[in-house]
Order: C-alpha cells, then structure tokens, then sequence
C-alpha cells in the first residue's frame, strides 16, 4: 500500500490525532479521535482501515494522455513519405523510435505517480504520442504538469451509431462498370472497421478460389489475432486482418466471458453490418426465415477488410477506438470508418481539440480518408457528434425501397403498419377472430395488474389461452415500451407460446404515436405505430364486441387477417433525410457555440439497409439466429462513404484524403428520384420539410460523378492547423498543446480553409474568402462561374471564368456581403460549369447578422 500523505506510520506509539479526509468518491469526512495505539491491535487495524479508505476510495478512470515528440509516423528520423505514400512500420528506424517512445511513457508514471495507483493500459506511439491510463483523480493531477505532457482527457466512452443500395447510387451500370464490373470494383484498397468485430463465417466475407485477388498488398502489415470463435484462418484473403482491443473496457468494467469475447468475433452485428456494407461480396443471397429478400452487395465488393473489435456489448470506450485507429494506421490501411465515437461533446476542450478529433487529425495526415457517423440525435439541431473538416460526418437517409404491411378488418378496411412478416395462414384471404389483450386477462392469477401484463401480451401467464389461441391478438403500446422495458420479442414468444394466428401491437393515445422499423418476424404480425389507425382499429373492435353490463366480453365479432409484409415496393420518394439522423449545424463547444464548418458533410442511405449480421446478436435479442439484419441509422450510412471512397482511391490512387472527400462533395445532388429538392422527416415522421445543408450536408453522394470530378479542392495538415489557429478566441498556445502545430499562417477567419463548401455563422457587412481548386481531369477545360446566392446575402465571384489546364489551379476570390440582416442561416451554392460537361459545386450556409 502507498503511504497517505498527512498519515504518520503506525508504529508503536503511533498517535492519530484528529485527522480529516475528504473524498471525491463520495465517502465524505472521516475523523478518528486521538488515541494511544500501543498495545491496541483493533486500534492498530482502524489507523490502517483509515490509510485504505484514503488511498482507495476515489474511483479509478481511464485518462488519454498526449505527449510531445513526434509520433512513428511523423518522426524526421523515419523519413516521412510523399504525398500519398505511407512510412514503413516495420523499418529499423520506426522500430527503434517506437521503443523508445513506449519506454518514455513507462519512465514519466513510474517517476511521476504513486506505486500500485495507475495501470497503463495502452501506448500510442504510430500517429500520436501519448498512452492511456487508469488511475484516480488525484493521481491524474500529477500528470497534467509532469514535463512532456501536452493534454489529457477523460475517456467519455464510446457507443455505436447504429443490399439494395448500389443500385440506388447507380453502382452497377456506373464505377463498377467503369472499373470492371463487381469483379473488380475496389480492387487493392484496404478499410479498416473499427466496430464491434467480425462473423468471419458469413458468405458476406467469404474468399473465392475461382476469383483471387490480383493486388499486391505488400504495403499493408496487418495481424490475424485469434481467440474465441475466431481461429487464425478467419483471416481468409477477404478479411486481410483483424484485431480486438479491450484493455479500456476490462479497466472500466468486468466483463462477460459468454458474450464479451476477447477475440476480434462479432457477438453483436453491428460490425460486421457495417463491414459488408462497405465491402461485403457481391451478389450475397439475403435469406431470413426462409424468405428471400434479394441479393446484397457492398459499395466496394472487391476491397480487403481489416477488423479493429474496440466495442463490446457491455462497453465501449474512446481508449479502445484511438488504439485501434492508431494501430489500423501503422497496419497500412486506406479507408478508416468510424460507425462508432462519443456521442457528447467534450467536457473542457473544443470539439475540435478533443482527442478523438485529434487521432483522426493525424489519421488524415497519415493519408488515411477517415469517414464518421454524425450520430442518431436528430432532428434537433446542434446534435452532429462529426465535428472537425478533416473526417467526413455522414448524414442518413432513406432509399426508395419500402417494406408494407396491411391489417385487413373484417369490414374491408385495410391498414398499412409495419413489419417483414408472413401472412396469417391463408395469404391473408381468411380471417380469423380478432381479440384485444386486456380482453383475454385471466380472472384470477397471482400475476401483477400491470401494463407490460393485462395489455402488452409481454406474459404468456396473463393471458386465457382458450380466447386467444387461434385469434389475431391485439397488444398496445403501453408504460412498459414506453420505458423500455417491454420489447416486440417477448410479444413473438407470446404468440408462440399461446399459438396467436398473429399479433398486432397498436399505438396508444395516451403515448401517441411510435418509431417502427421493419423487423423480421418468424410469426404473423403487424406494428400500427399511428395514433389515428391504432383509433380505427378500436372502433371497428368495439362495434363488432358484445360485452355485458360490467364490461366482460361476451363474444367477439371481429375479425382479421394480416397481409404479406415481406415483399419490397420501388416506388417511394427518395432520398428523404431520416428522422434520427443529427442535425447541424457544426458547434465549437459544449455551449454549442456555431463554427465555420458545414456539417453534417454528405448524405447516403442509412435507412433499411440489409447486411450481414452475427447469429449470437447479443443487443438485438429479436435477430437471434439471423445471418442478415436490416438496420437503421447513421452506422449504416458511413460505410456506403467508406466503399465509395475506396472506388474513388482505386481510380485515383494518388489523391490525398481531401481530394477523396472534395471529390463526393462538389458532385453531390440536393434533389431527389422525382426532380423536387431533398425533404427531411421531423420529429413526426408522417411530415416532411424540406431539407437544408444543415439536415444533408452537400447533399446525396453520387458514386459515378464523385470519380470523374472535374474540380477538387486540395486540403492538407498545415491548412487544419491553420483552420484552428483561426478559431475565435483561441490561444495559438492552445493549438500547440494538442497537435504540435504552430500558428505560422493563420487564416484570418475558419471559413477561408480550402474545403468544398462555405460556412458563415455571423457574417457583418462584408467578408473576402478564397478557394483553389485544381484540375483532375486528363484535358484542360473552362468552366464558367454563376452564383445561387442565399437569401440576404449578395455574392461576386472573381473570375466569372477561367480556363484550367490538367494538374493545374485557379483561384477564386469570393466576396459575401449582407444586404438583409436575417435571425437565422440561409442557403445557396456556387456552380462551377465545365466545358467537358464537369459540374462542381459549393454550398453556401451563411448567417448575415448586420449590414455594417
């Protein structure tokens, strides 16, 4: 045990003398009276129960620390690579310069924090110098001000941020078929998933002999780490590496050996949805309870994977990402996506300066394209998790694929709810006798008169199974789903346990209306999450039910049936942005002060998207036993960015991260499959609006166009540096801290950093912005300059043309100045048209405060 400060050793005439500790833990004051110990051992035992409590009874966290020096990557000694090119991990040098940098972070907590106080969990030492600890409040003071220290931060955990698509985006007749067909689309790009793991088992990632890849990866120096359910030859060609980091999640938290496996597997889905829908193989029969949806296929179905398992069911935390990310980027990989992040803002730093942010910051300039979710905590605006310019925020949206169910009344009335569910028996043609829940309660049971019991159908035990065996059973959503406690899996049970024809669970008024989404249902059943249907459904009940004066039943005179769910419709309005999905826009703080950046960056489908999945489907007890699930949220968009990045570098295999990203942004659409602007779901999701960049970004990603851009707009670390050197209010002292980096060249304002759109959130009188841009294409081509300029606001361009030759630049100087003064932001773009048919484009989002 560390001696406590304040305490004398017990000896043998050891006195304690009034002595007072105060605990952060909660444990509060403890006083010992003075007493003579000689001769005392129950004495002796309190003085060193005291000792304990004092040096214990603050409880551990896990700190990310920050270091100066120059990381692996950057280390003048390992010679930096090119543009474009990557260092070699494995080289003597790195090597060395790694050694050194993990023995520096042993030799400053050996000398700077007590013995048996702190655990080390990680050392980062490829694209940031720092470590992860665990240790105790008092004890992380210590570190703040030890020399070399640049930050540290509290770990705020990390959670997820939970086909048909490629022929939505005009995949196949478009890149594909431009890089070969699916046979060869993503060839010798590797994206790292940072998830919860992998099903290496699923046809999704399965190698094929008859079509071995043809690149040669010998820049890419992953790992196959084995463990449970997952042997070493998981790693079988498709899946090129795979890795689990758990060492933040075991210091937090016990956890369980059943389904917390410590092996890169999937025990929830979540990764491996993400993974397949990135770069899962082509043409992948979909097949739930023994229903055949079609064929899914990634964005980049010829593309390697490389795993990082950093969440786990019972935890996840932002120790285990950025050791996953720093380790994907000394693996070699190209793409890095991030489904998963901290779903608050930092506590006592900018958004920007958190050290998520900055790994990923150094991610970039390791030339790695890092693509984020901006998080499910839509529609409210200032919700984004997706901060910083340097990792691409990705926003959701729905495709025009819908899943229909109908319940059809005894009267002919048919109700359209939700739910891939299989008629009841007869192809929904008979009808069968329709009960309501709270009609068929036992008289008498021991059981409690509780919602999720007399009306929830939660509890096969409540319910008299001679009414409702053979009926279609109304259940309501009641306290229980209202809280959480209650699940659609305990209704199937019911069902199947009380031999239901089906089950329909019905909103309530007193709740109102509820988010439903397509579950796949191994019984006949419908969800009718509207408060006006659920109303029809009652009043049709009620007429054809006989009840007696206190209100019994005496027969039921309705009746039902429920109509084939599964089968998929191609005729909805698409994209419409999804109602979770975070809104901007972009905030500097935890104040949510508003920032110079557009965010959420791009939009791509988040909405129903089929993949693969795990059978254990530890969070999702409903998928249990399913190889494929059809998810929703911005988890599922990321990855489509991801795959489509990878064609992009695969076409263009020298282009830097923001090349990659300018390229989707400036091609991107704002108008949906029937030529009308993009809308968005509120937070009734029967209602749309329409849409601004704040809801989408630049709009909905296009695939074809984002290969062929015309125009890109080059980004590089020192222009960030700069960006946050800009930053109001800042200390550029604050800037070197957290990168390293000097404030040589700040920009006079954030929004002259060169990125593919332009942000202005208090814009007096007038301001002058640049932005370069340069020709990618094989020929020169003039492209003339129009403006669609935002209410309020008049915008000049200079030139109103010019003519680029290949490889070339253009400046264009922009002058914004108010001629309205508005309470909000407006919205317009510049277009840039070429005379080889190239179309680039720039949203504008400004808000024009005051004339002058």
């Amino acid at each position: 045990m560390a001696r406590a400060r304040g305490i004398p050793q017990a000896g043998p005439r050891a006195v304690v003398g009034r002595a007072q500790f105060r605990e952060a833990a909660g444990v509060g004051l403890i006083m010992v009276k003075e007493v003579d110990i000689l001769g005392s051992p129950q004495c002796r035992l309190l003085i060193y129960l005291v000792i304990a409590i004092a040096c214990y009874a603050e409880e551990r966290q896990i700190y990310l620390v920050l270091m100066e020096g120059d990381p692996v990557a950057f280390h003048r000694g390992s010679m930096p690579p090119e543009q474009g090119r990557k260092f070699d991990p494995n080289s003597e040098v790195c090597k060395a310069h790694a050694k050194h940098l993990v023995d520096s972070h042993y030799q400053l907590l050996q000398s700077t924090l007590e013995t048996g106080s702190y655990n080390k969990l990680y050392s980062f030492k490829h694209i940031v110098n720092g470590f992860a600890v665990h240790t105790t409040p008092s004890q992380v003071k210590k570190i703040k001000y030890a020399p070399g220290v640049k930050l540290v931060e509290r770990d705020r955990k990390a959670k997820l941020m939970t086909s048909y698509t490629p022929q939505f985006l005009g995949l196949p007749g478009g890149v594909w078929a431009q890089e070969g067909g699916d046979r060869n689309a993503g060839e010798g790009i590797v994206i790292g998933i940072i998830d919860t793991g992998i099903n290496p088992q699923h046809p999704s990632f399965a190698y094929d002999p008859t079509n071995p890849f043809t690149s040669n990866l010998s820049r890419f120096s992953g790992a196959c780490e084995e463990g449970p359910r997952f042997p070493t030859n998981s790693c079988n060609g498709k899946i090129v590496s795979a890795r689990f980091f758990a060492a933040g999640a075991q210091a937090v938290t016990t956890l369980n050996a059943s389904f917390d496996l410590l092996s890169p597997f999937d025990a929830v889905g979540h990764g491996s949805h993400v993974a397949a829908t990135a770069a899962g193989n082509f043409g992948v029969p979909v097949v739930v309870n023994g229903y055949y949806y079609g064929r899914a296929s990634g964005m980049a179905p010829r593309a390697r994977i490389a795993v990082y398992k950093a969440i786990y069911p019972s935890l996840g935390t932002i120790t285990d990402v950025v050791a996953a990310i720093d380790q994907a980027i000394r693996d070699g990989v190209d793409i890095l996506t991030l489904s998963i992040g901290p779903d608050e803002p930092p506590e006592d730093t900018l958004t920007f300066l958190s050290v998520f942010d900055i790994f990923m910051l150094f991610a970039q300039k390791a030339g790695v394209f890092v693509v984020q979710a901006a998080g499910n905590q839509g529609p409210t605006p200032f919700t984004v998790v997706s901060y910083s310019p340097w990792a691409m925020g990705v926003a959701s949206c729905s495709t025009d694929r819908v899943y229909s169910g109908t319940l059809i009344l005894g009267n002919g009335q048919r109700i359209d709810g939700v739910g891939l569910s299989g008629p009841s028996f007869g192809d929904g043609l008979l009808q069968y006798k329709l009960v309501l829940a709270k009609d068929a309660v036992k008289v008498s049971g021991t059981f409690p008169r509780t919602p999720d019991y007399i009306e929830e159908c939660q509890h096969p035990e409540a319910l008299d199974s001679i009414i409702v065996r053979g009926s279609i059973v109304i259940c309501t959503f009641s306290a229980g789903f209202y809280n959480g406690t209650s699940t659609v899996t305990a209704i199937i049970e019911t069902s199947k346990v009380l031999g239901f024809m089906g089950f329909v669970l019905v909103a309530n008024p007193v709740y109102g209306d509820f988010i439903a989404e397509p579950v796949p249902f191994y019984v006949p059943g419908i969800m009718i999450p509207k408060t006006n249907d659920a109303k029809i459904i009652s009043q049709y009940y009620e007429q054809q039910t006989h009840r007696d004066e206190k209100g019994f039943v005496m027969s039921y005179g309705g009746r039902a049936a429920i109509g084939e769910g599964r089968a998929a419709s191609f005729t909805g309005r698409a994209p419409i942005v999804s109602r979770f999905s975070s809104r901007g826009p972009d905030f500097i703080d935890k104040s949510r002060n508003p920032t110079d950046v557009l965010k959420p960056d791009i939009l791509a489908p988040g909405h129903q998207i089929w993949a693969a999945w795990s059978p254990m489907s530890v969070l999702n007890p409903i998928l249990s036993g399913y190889n494929f699930a059809l998810l929703s949220g911005t988890s599922m968009a990321t990855p489509h960015i991801a795959g489509i990045a990878a064609l992009i570098k695969q076409n263009n295999p020298s282009w830097t991260p923001a090349m990659v990203a300018s390229s989707m942004s400036t091609t991107a659409t704002k108008y949906d499959n029937s030529g009308e602007p993009i809308m968005a779901e509120g937070s009734d999701t029967s209602s749309l609006y329409p849409s601004t960049p704040f809801d989408f970004g630049v709009g909905l990603v296009s695939a074809t166009r984002a290969t062929n851009p015309g125009l890109v707009l080059p980004t590089g670390y020192e222009d960030y540096i700069s960006f946050m050197c800009s930053l109001p209010n800042i200390d550029p002292a604050t800037i070197r801290t957290a990168t390293g980096g000097t404030c040589k060249q700040s920009f006079s304002a954030p929004s002259d950093l060169n990125i593919p759109s332009i942000t202005i959130s208090a814009l007096v009188g007038s301001r002058l912005i640049q932005r370069t841009v340069k020709n990618v294409a094989s020929m020169p081509e003039t492209y003339l300059c129009s403006v669609l300029p935002p209410t309020g606001v008049l915008v000049e361009l200079n030139p109103t043309w010019f003519r680029v030759a290949p490889q070339g630049s253009q400046v264009l100087e922009i002058k914004l100045s108010v001629n309205r003064t508005l309470d909000g932001f407006s919205f317009g773009e510049i277009v840039l048209t070429g005379s080889l048919n190239h179309i680039v484009r720039m949203t504008l989002s400004v808000m024009p405060v005051s004339i002058s």
